[in-house]
């Protein structure tokens, strides 16, 4: 199992949000604040499968095209050792 952070800025979380939902990817959006000036940004999290990881990282791309140079997105894919639901 893999946990994504995606770190993206508010006015894109709406766009992946929907995109990770109409591809069956369960998400978790976390409001914080951060980068220059510091911007709102939206953390999202979400737990999946090691062949998931791929789809995920496509959905990004697709959903958040590069503007002028801009990176849009900052990803981490982390290993999950334990995982629970209580």
């Amino acid at each position: 199992m893999k946990m994504i952070i995606v770190i993206v800025k508010d006015n894109d979380a709406d766009i992946l949000t929907q995109a990770f939902t109409a591809g069956s990817f369960r998400v978790t959006r976390v409001a914080s604040t951060g980068g220059f000036l510091r911007s709102g940004v939206v953390t999202m999290l979400l737990g999946v499968e090691e062949e998931q990881v791929d789809g995920v990282l496509q959905t990004v791309r697709n959903s958040l095209p590069p503007k002028a140079g801009q990176k849009r997105a900052t990803i981490f894919v982390v290993p999950v050792q334990h995982y629970e639901q209580v």
